[in-house]
């Protein structure tokens, strides 16, 4: 059963993610980028991660996004026009991008060793105490930086909205 689950919420988190790259507005593309979240709060808590699917949903289904949108909203972007490269990009690139994927994963699975299967539900560590711990000693410095970065991306956002209203 839990090989079903992963295996359909793995689907959901793709078709979202070709969703979030094929829209044309940038409210649909975040839409789909929220699908992908919960698909991975999903696989995180198939795997026995329970508190970063509880953060992956609060924290970057919720939060995030919320940012993300009112950031779309504030700069007041329309729908791509398309043009007639687009058509051809989407005639070559499919294509090209396939046998550089496979490329790639030959290449990767021929460098990496082989590895034992995941067992659902078999880790036991990463409980909010532990990581806790980790964010607020070993990683306190990254965790405040990427706060000042997100504070960073607010206030320009505010400026370049305010610059097209004047």
């Amino acid at each position: 059963m839990d090989a079903i689950l992963f295996l359909l919420f793995a689907a959901i988190a793709v078709v979202c993610g070709i969703n979030l790259v094929v829209q044309t507005h940038p409210i649909s593309s975040a839409l789909s980028l929220i699908g992908v979240m919960g698909s991975l709060a999903v696989l995180y808590l198939l795997l026995g991660g329970e508190f970063i699917a509880a953060a992956q949903l609060i924290v970057y289904a919720g939060a995030i996004m919320v940012l993300f949108v009112f950031t779309i909203m504030l700069l007041n972007s329309g729908a791509e026009k398309k043009t007639l490269k687009t058509t051809k990009a989407r005639w070559f690139g499919l294509p090209l991008l396939a046998g550089f994927l496979g490329v790639i994963a030959f290449i990767i699975q021929g460098a990496l060793p082989k590895a034992e299967g995941v067992k659902f539900g078999a880790f036991t560590g990463g409980t909010a105490q532990q990581i806790g711990w980790k964010v607020f000693t070993q990683y306190l410095l990254p965790f405040e930086i990427t706060s000042v970065l997100i504070l960073i991306a607010i206030l320009g956002a505010i400026v370049l909205a305010r610059k097209e209203i004047d």
